[in-house]
């Protein structure tokens, strides 16, 4: 294989693979800045030994054993990361808030990074299903190898033959490993048979609902939007918040808005699910980045928000850090 050809090769795989391999990096470490890093860790092994490559297994095959076992180093030295829901019991609206800047928090990933390029609906679902923010903070309740045995399996379909091979045990093993996951997943995943992909008439009429709210500020509209047992969220801070009653008092305490235009959301999708970034405007006037909100849509509310303060996850999105101004009209 002359360097050129292999060159060429290498090319092809880092563009083919690397949504897939995102989004497997970020299943195992819940966070996207760690997960890009480590499909450059998985890219600069897998060049370092391209040329020996013996086609054995699948060159996919071949790219997730490394990924995998990059993530799972990683894992050594790193604990779980959290969202607040997975502190204590709900919090009150009126408290003042806390917050933990120094906690690695959960992060989300923006779809268009891990899009695959199926277009078989079932496997659309699926995909979705398996980044979905839900199923992201379950897994981190797993220990590593759990957690790289339940997304090999029942994600990636692996047989368990080929993951024993890979984590170097036997497939009794890797099956009650598997056997034990499932049952950890099951105990601490809320259901999502409730969850509504955003893709009718209604579901996109409450998106615009939302949307309104927030931009002209009206908290009465705000909270209408909200079903009973709606979960509001949002790290670093450490209080979690349910019922629309509750997160209009958060939002109406709390938010530096203090009128219509002051907030500016621009849709964007994260974990299978819709999105928004919102910007705040300053004393300058000018809309500049303050917070990532990702919904769970239910059948006619919107039952979760995780707003997320990291203004650091914009450019992974392809958002930009200020808005230019709006155009007067006419």
């Amino acid at each position: 294989m002359t360097e050129q050809t292999v060159v060429a090769d290498f090319a092809d795989l880092n563009d083919q693979f690397r949504p897939e391999l995102l989004a497997h990096c970020y299943r195992m470490l819940g966070s996207v800045h760690d997960a890009e890093d480590l499909v450059q860790e998985t890219y600069l092994r897998a060049w370092r030994s391209f040329d020996r490559f013996e086609g054995r297994s699948s060159l996919r095959t071949w790219l997730y054993r490394i990924a995998t076992n990059v993530c799972l180093t990683a894992l050594e030295s790193r604990g779980r990361r959290p969202l607040p829901t997975d502190f204590g019991s709900v919090s009150d609206p009126s408290a003042p808030l806390v917050q933990q800047p120094e906690l690695p928090w959960l992060e989300p990933v923006p779809d268009a990074a891990v899009a695959g390029e199926s277009s078989d609906p079932a496997s659309i679902v699926a995909s979705r299903q398996s980044i979905r923010l839900a199923f992201i903070a379950a897994l981190q309740h797993l220990p590593a190898r759990q957690r790289a045995v339940l997304l090999l399996r029942d994600v990636l379909k692996w047989r368990a033959a080929e993951v024993a091979e890979l984590l170097d045990t036997t497939t009794t093993a890797v099956n009650s490993m598997l056997q034990r996951a499932r049952a950890q997943i099951e105990e601490v995943a809320p259901s999502q048979d409730g969850v509504v992909e955003p893709s009718n008439p209604a579901d996109r009429e409450l998106l615009e609902r939302y949307v309104s709210a927030f931009e002209s500020y009206d908290m009465d509209a705000i909270v209408s939007l909200f079903a009973e047992d709606a979960v509001w969220e949002m790290p670093p801070y450490t209080g979690w918040y349910q019922g629309p009653e509750d997160i209009g008092r958060l939002i109406a305490g709390n938010c530096p808005a203090s009128g219509a235009e002051d907030m500016r959301l621009v849709p964007t999708s994260a974990n299978g699910g819709p999105a928004f970034a919102v910007y705040m405007r300053d004393d300058d006037g000018v809309h500049r980045a303050f917070q990532l909100h990702t919904l769970t849509l239910g059948k006619d509310k919107v039952t979760h928000v995780t707003s997320f303060f990291d203004v650091s996850l914009f450019p992974f999105f392809g958002l930009p850090e200020v808005l230019p101004a709006k155009r007067p009209p006419g």
